[in-house]
């Protein structure tokens, strides 16, 4: 009898790994089925692309190459990540690179393996979908549930906003349920971490750690 109940608690175990090894499996990460150099060479036409979409004349630097490696490798890698993370001050190709890799992402046609439908690159301002949970809260919560969801200018929403007496903080419940879920999130801001651990709290800056894989812009404005 000893001996049975010792069989059936191993079958049960490894019942329960298999289990969890599925659903870890399951939650894959988003990366584009190219290789590094033909993403390398696609990211570039799609920057140029937005850069000439406002009647500006491309220039490269070694800022821009360093920065179109490390998002190249990130979308073809294996990183245990699942975001990216643009931080610098204004002016310098946060915003740009964000539409640039939307309208990439958008202009291939890939299919989540389990839905069977195109991802999409969903791309806000902070501030308007900070306000659209206070508005539109099932707009708002499907936004929060996308595949794919670019946020610019994070930082620059309110941390909390009252409705009918209620006191929402749309950026932390959506960064707590990305974060969850394991969603592919890209963020561009003019704040270092510990500005973010100041304004939303260590909870928040310590869940975007583990979210995202920081791009450093520290090259002077395109504008001037």
């Amino acid at each position: 009898m000893k001996e049975q109940n010792q069989n059936e608690s191993t079958v049960d175990v490894e019942l329960l790994k298999s289990q969890l090894l599925h659903r870890k499996i399951t939650i894959g990460r988003f990366r584009l089925p190219y290789s590094y150099g033909q993403t390398k060479d696609m990211l570039l036409a799609a920057y140029q692309a937005e850069v000439e979409y406002r009647c500006r004349h491309f220039t490269t630097c070694e800022e821009f190459e360093s920065q179109r490696e490390q998002i190249a490798r990130f979308l073809t890698g294996n990183s245990e990540k699942f975001g990216l993370f643009f931080s610098g001050m204004c002016g310098n190709g946060k915003t740009t690179w964000l539409k640039a890799i939307r309208t990439l992402i958008n202009s291939l046609n890939l299919r989540h393996p389990q839905t069977n439908s195109s991802y999409s690159v969903s791309l806000w301002n902070a501030r308007e979908l900070a306000y659209r949970c206070k508005d539109e809260y099932q707009e708002w919560a499907r936004i929060a549930r996308l595949p794919i969801l670019a946020i610019d200018d994070f930082g620059t929403d309110p941390k909390e906003i009252i409705s009918f007496g209620n006191c929402l903080t749309p950026m932390i419940d959506l960064i707590t349920k990305r974060y969850e879920e394991q969603l592919f999130t890209l963020f561009t801001t003019n704040l270092t971490f510990s500005q973010i651990k100041e304004k939303y709290e260590e909870r928040i800056a310590d869940r975007l750690i583990e979210m995202v894989v920081p791009i450093r812009f520290g090259n002077g404005s395109y504008r001037s």
